[in-house]
C-alpha cells in the first residue's frame, strides 16, 4: 500500500492529525496537575486583604472595603467556575476537575463577605438589619444567592455524585441562578454602573449566554441525528 506524504495530504487533514498530538499532550499535562494547591491559593486574597485592613491600607472605610472586595473575589471565583465549560468546547480541554474547588471558593468567598456585613458593618444588630434590607434590597439577592449555594457546597463530592446520580446534575443547575442573583446583586450595590460592576455583569452574561448558546445548537444536532 503506498504511502501517502503530509505534501500529498489535504491541509485541514494534516493540521488536525498534528494537533490532536498536541492537544492530547496539553490535556495530559492539567489532568497531572492536581486541585488542592487552589484552596490555598485562593485564600490568598481574604488573607491579604484582612492584612491590609489590620495595617490600616484599606483607605477610609476599611470595612466597608473589606466586605466589597470579598464579594468580588466571590464573583471572580463564580465565574471562574462558569468559564470551565466553554474552554472545553472551544479547546477539548478539560479542567472540570477544577471547577468544584473554583466553586467552594466562591461558596467560600460569600460567607466570607456575608459575615464581614453582618459582624463587621452591623455588629449583629438586627434593628440595622432590617433598616438595610428595606432600604438595599439586593442585600436580599445577596442572601438568596448564598441559600443557594448551601446545597451546591455541600453536595460537591464524589460520594454524593454517586447517591444523586442525574438529580446531581440538576441540582447544580442551581449555579446559574446564583451567576443571576449576583449579578443584580452587584448591579445595585454599586447604586450607578461603574467600570467594575459593568465589567463583572457583563462576563456572567457573556458566560450565562453561552450556555443557552450551546445549549440550543447540542439540541439542534441530536434531532438531525436522530432524524
Amino acid at each position: 500500500m503506498p504511502i501517502r506524504l503530509p505534501h500529498s495530504t489535504p491541509a485541514w487533514i494534516f493540521v488536525i492529525s498534528t494537533e490532536r498530538p498536541k492537544l492530547a499532550r496539553c490535556t495530559w499535562t492539567w489532568r497531572a496537575i492536581p486541585s488542592w494547591p487552589l484552596y490555598p491559593l485562593g485564600l490568598i486574597p481574604a488573607v491579604w486583604l484582612f492584612w491590609r485592613g489590620v495595617e490600616g491600607h484599606l483607605g477610609a472605610d476599611p470595612v466597608g472595603t473589606f466586605e466589597k472586595m470579598l464579594g468580588l473575589w466571590a464573583i471572580r471565583f463564580l465565574a471562574a467556575s462558569l468559564v470551565i465549560s466553554p474552554i472545553r468546547w472551544v479547546t477539548g480541554i478539560s479542567l472540570l476537575k477544577y471547577r468544584r474547588a473554583l466553586g467552594l471558593l466562591a461558596f467560600i468567598y460569600v460567607v466570607l463577605h456575608v459575615t464581614a456585613y453582618v459582624w463587621l458593618d452591623i455588629g449583629f444588630n438586627d434593628a440595622i438589619l432590617i433598616r438595610d434590607i428595606t432600604r438595599r434590597p439586593f442585600i436580599i439577592l445577596g442572601a438568596l444567592a448564598l441559600l443557594a449555594l448551601i446545597p451546591l457546597a455541600l453536595t460537591s463530592n464524589r460520594l454524593s455524585i454517586r447517591k444523586l446520580g442525574r438529580r446531581w446534575s440538576r441540582l447544580h443547575r442551581l449555579v446559574y441562578l446564583v451567576a443571576i442573583l449576583a449579578g443584580i446583586h452587584l448591579f445595585l450595590a454599586f447604586k450607578r454602573p461603574t467600570p467594575t460592576s459593568e465589567l463583572y455583569d457583563g462576563l456572567l452574561a457573556a458566560l450565562l449566554l453561552a450556555r443557552v448558546v450551546h445549549g440550543a445548537f447540542s439540541g439542534r444536532r441530536r434531532v438531525v441525528r436522530s432524524g
